[in-house]
């Protein structure tokens, strides 16, 4: 991934010199198992685990010679040993080492993007509670509505990445796993208790079973949920970018001093992050279609998986920290406009409150039907005329006879749509 896309804090966990230590890291873990179990002396395990070191340089020298990583790898550090280097990557194979190497980098970058994503939702909560009884137009279709709360636009992420963050705490799960099974899967030439030893040493969870490599409806499955967050992100994302339009005007990400918005119009303040979510959210669903072609693997394997998991994967996990770490900052100082919501209300002559009349036709007697021609027709002259829905109504012999001045003004008040916000905070448990 480009660094642009790339957090400092995720970096270092996918550098070349991470992968390479990782690397180490199994190996050693492997050899302390073997000397558990009485297999090679502790002090060939101690010597390994304290004179090895990554030289990337010397590793990739090697690689351009021998056409294979991971035997680039062990070459160079067999470079440094003596005679306990006969030990070293004793009875594994390589995707023993690659698979659960990467399962040590998952677990890290994972622990950064669950907190980042708990952080998202307490940002969320707190919007959500600042904004609880804010009225804004409620759009289906994009087409004026009904009055909703702008803290339940807020509260509806709440619910939805809040339930993203439990899918994502399971999926990690499946990719947080070793294996060191050898050659085929079959622990011929290292036991199950080895690779039981070694994954709690690299404190990861060890595969019941396995081939050559960890299946991988596993890592489709994390990817999924990545595919998910990010396209979730995209939708209140898309919101920003629809209410932030000039014609609505009714949030604004937030523009910093010096700040430019066009190189050829000095007027525009662009949701510019917002839109910059939207592509990256096209990019982790590609990424997850690509974790799904990896699930049909030869017999016991092949390398095609190998290139799409190099940059694919990666890329997916470091994006997912990304989008979720600038979003969250949108959402922190996002600008909102409360004066421009409650013009946009009264934009349309006050049709928006016609459902409320109709109920109160249909409280009075009048079937469903006769209610709703009667306040359609009003509404609609209303809109083409430009004129005034209340007055309309007040001036109609048919709605005068049946609802009396002080119910029609009670059917234009906001607090009606506000009667069930607490309970619906209720039940998301936000307090």
């Amino acid at each position: 991934m480009i660094d642009r896309y790339t957090t400092a804090s995720m970096k270092p966990i996918f550098s070349l010199q991470s992968r390479y230590q990782a690397f180490l890291d199994v190996e050693c873990a492997s050899l302390y198992a073997f000397s558990k179990e009485g297999i090679i002396p502790a002090s060939v395990y101690e010597t390994i685990r304290d004179k090895a070191q990554i030289d990337v340089l010397r590793i990739d020298a090697i690689e351009k010679i021998r056409h294979h990583d991971i035997i680039a790898f062990t070459q160079s550090i067999t470079e440094q040993l003596g005679d306990e280097k006969k030990w070293f990557h004793y009875g594994l194979t390589s995707t023993d080492v690659v698979d659960t190497a990467n399962a040590v980098r998952f677990k890290k970058a994972n622990q950064l993007i669950e907190k980042k994503l708990a952080t998202f939702i307490e940002t969320l909560k707190h919007k959500a509670k600042h904004y609880k009884m804010t009225p804004i137009v409620g759009r289906t279709h994009g087409i004026h509505a009904d009055i909703t709360s702008l803290g339940l636009k807020f509260a509806l992420y709440v619910d939805i990445f809040s339930r993203q963050l439990e899918q994502f705490k399971t999926a990690r799960k499946a990719i947080e796993v070793g294996k060191i099974s050898g050659a085929v899967g079959n622990h011929a030439n290292v036991s199950p208790k080895i690779q039981d030893l070694t994954c709690e040493k690299l404190g990861i969870a060890s595969a019941a079973i396995s081939t050559q490599v960890l299946s991988r409806d596993r890592h489709a499955q994390y990817m999924s949920v990545l595919g998910i967050i990010g396209s979730s992100i995209e939708q209140l994302a898309t919101e920003i970018r629809h209410l932030s339009r000039t014609e609505v005007g009714e949030v604004e990400e937030y523009f910093a001093k010096g700040q430019k918005g066009s190189s050829a119009m000095p007027h525009k303040k662009n949701p510019i992050a917002s839109e910059n979510m939207s592509g990256c959210a096209r990019m982790l669903r590609g990424y997850m279609h690509m974790a799904y072609e990896n699930i049909n693997l030869w017999h016991e394997r092949d390398i095609s998986h190998s290139s799409v998991e190099r940059v694919g994967m990666i890329d997916a996990i470091i994006l997912t920290d990304y989008m979720l770490e600038r979003f969250n900052k949108v959402i922190d100082v996002l600008q909102i406009n409360e004066e421009r919501m409650h013009e946009n209300i009264n934009q349309t002559q006050g049709v928006i409150f016609s459902q409320r009349v109709l109920h109160a036709l249909i409280d009075k007697g009048l079937s469903r039907e006769d209610a709703y021609d009667i306040v359609q027709k009003l509404a609609h002259q209303a809109l083409e005329n430009k004129q005034d829905f209340k007055t309309l109504l007040k001036k109609d012999k048919t709605i005068t006879t049946i609802l009396d001045e002080a119910t029609i003004d009670g059917c234009f008040t906001l607090d009606h749509y506000f009667k069930a916000v607490d309970e619906i905070f209720e039940r998301l448990e936000i307090k």
